[in-house]
């Protein structure tokens, strides 16, 4: 049995197939201006669960890189506070080398103890440093001054400082502890009434009451609490630089995940501009001979011969 085509079936095939042509031409068109090959899900739906999820671990690695950045930071600066703390132990070193020696007149030895005294407060100063409004040797309350001079009968060697720890996600799961404890730095807080433990601020208490006595034996026997109190700001200085080389591993590995992601991205995303330009050249060269051959197809009409 044979099918009759008429004029209304080729019309609606010649349409139908013209709306094709021109839904494949917007579709390139739209490719070609974003620059994307997925610019809705209906586009590729299972490309686009790929780019989702792409550019969800994109943005966790760029996060991920600002907290590197702020755990790098925040470690630097504790390398050149320790260094500076380093500083201040090493001419406290040299006065009391001096003042040891039996031959010094008091004025020498007063003199010495009076810059002992601004060295202690300078060595304070350097416990209450602060970077970005956060005190760097309190631990977690370090939104509060660990060695608050205004306290009332406040002691430099009784303050212990909070002992906990602050961390920085800095991938998957996986967190570094950045800061380290006025005890760690300082030494543990001396609470005996007559300051002998080895808290650097004890030992400088000493060396301070031993200058202005006269005790020149008491000078020298405090030189080798200064050498320890000087090895435990090495040893933190060592920490230090233990976790700058940790975080700047992690960040290596951070770049070279976000140029790896990035380039998943771009395949999955990204439109092939020469591939595009060759697509909507051929689409349009079909769409010309489509309106050609129809208008030749369909010109006459019965209306035509009823003239």
């Amino acid at each position: 049995m044979s099918l009759r085509v008429t004029q209304g079936m080729m019309h609606m095939q010649l349409m139908r197939n013209l709306n094709r042509n021109l839904s494949q031409m917007e579709q390139l068109q739209q490719q070609t201006t974003t620059g994307r090959k997925i610019n809705k899900a209906s586009d590729d739906p299972v490309g686009i669960t790929y780019s989702l999820r792409y550019r969800a671990e994109l943005s966790a690695n760029e996060q991920y890189q600002k907290n590197v950045d702020s755990a790098l930071s925040w470690l630097d600066f504790n390398d050149t506070v320790l260094s500076q703390a380093g500083d201040v132990l090493e001419r406290v070193k040299e006065l009391a080398t001096q003042a040891s020696n039996g031959t010094n007149p008091d004025v020498a030895l007063t003199n010495i103890k009076s810059e002992v005294e601004q060295l202690k407060t300078q060595l304070i100063d350097i416990a209450n440093s602060k970077i970005n409004g956060k005190y760097v040797f309190n631990g977690e309350n370090f939104n509060q001054i660990p060695f608050d001079k205004s306290k009332p009968g406040f002691n430099a060697r009784m303050v212990s400082g909070d002992s906990g720890t602050i961390e920085y996600a800095v991938g998957n799961q996986i967190k570094l502890d950045i800061n380290l404890t006025a005890e760690q730095v300082f030494g543990a807080a001396d609470l005996s009434t007559s300051g002998t433990g080895d808290n650097v601020f004890s030992v400088l208490d000493r060396i301070i009451s031993a200058l202005g006595s006269t005790d020149y034996a008491g000078v020298a026997a405090e030189l080798p609490n200064i050498e320890k109190s000087a090895d435990r700001f090495l040893n933190a200085q060592a920490e230090i630089g233990a976790r700058v080389n940790r975080v700047e591993l992690m960040q290596n590995r951070l770049s070279d995940m976000e140029i790896n992601l990035t380039d998943l991205q771009s395949k999955v995303e990204d439109a092939d501009f020469e591939k595009l330009l060759i697509d909507t050249q051929i689409n349009e060269n079909i769409y010309q001979a489509s309106l050609s051959v129809g208008a030749k197809v369909i010109k006459q009409s019965l209306v035509d011969f009823l003239r």
